[in-house]
């Protein structure tokens, strides 16, 4: 494995340790709906982050466009999910159109999973 898949599988963990949280602290609290959302995602996008990992790995995908279709990924999942968490706890955005850019950002992610699982690698 390498180390930017040691990378993303450590990602993945992370956002599955925040998802419960969140689903723990969205159980609690005021404005628990959009906690809530955040959780879901973060949860699903670890189990996602982690099969990218396996995939890449064990060669289904092209590795190049595997890793930027992870990291792209990851990015949206922190635009969207802590803009989220931003207006719960903070009551304010992380910053304007954060939340709509992660969701741009995690549906780009989700396509260049597409393309990476179709475009073969050069060998």
């Amino acid at each position: 494995m390498s180390g930017a898949d040691r990378a993303l599988t450590a990602l993945a963990g992370v956002a599955g340790v925040l998802g419960v949280a969140l689903s723990a602290r969205a159980a609690h609290a005021e404005g628990g709906g959009s906690l809530d959302v955040a959780a879901r995602f973060l949860l699903i996008h670890a189990a996602a982050l982690l099969g990218l990992a396996a995939l890449i790995g064990g060669g289904a995908l092209h590795p190049r466009l595997g890793r930027i279709a992870a990291w792209v990924l990851v990015a949206g999942l922190a635009l969207f999910c802590g803009d989220l968490s931003m207006r719960v706890f903070r009551g304010v955005a992380l910053f304007p159109f954060a939340a709509p850019a992660g969701g741009i950002g995690l549906m780009a992610g989700w396509a260049m999973t597409a393309l990476a699982a179709l475009v073969r690698p050069r060998r």
